[in-house]
């Protein structure tokens, strides 16, 4: 038996809103989780880049990572354009999690 596997791209905005992380993972709630508690060292904790404002799933990881390095190569505004089709008020996705 073949097991599903999903994949995620996801946003991570700053409480300043200046700061946006780009990132992909195959356990979101997970993934948030250690961002939120600091536990992963880097930009997201220099930057306390912690709100989920938006993602997109994959059922394939080549497609995942194609997608990630698409929205890095990205201008900000169209980044935020992005965010603001699915969640206009960027609120944070995880919140209720």
């Amino acid at each position: 038996m073949r097991r599903e596997h999903c994949y995620y791209v996801y946003m991570l905005q700053s409480a300043s809103r200046r700061a946006l992380y780009i990132g992909m993972t195959s356990n979101l709630t997970q993934r948030v989780h250690e961002h939120k508690t600091h536990e992963c060292e880097g930009f997201t904790d220099s930057y306390n880049a912690v709100r989920l404002v938006y993602w997109e799933g994959f059922d394939n990881v080549i497609k995942a990572i194609s997608r990630e390095k698409q929205l890095k190569n990205w201008r900000r505004e169209k980044k935020l354009w992005l965010i603001a089709r699915t969640n206009p008020k960027f609120k944070d996705l995880s919140a209720d999690w």
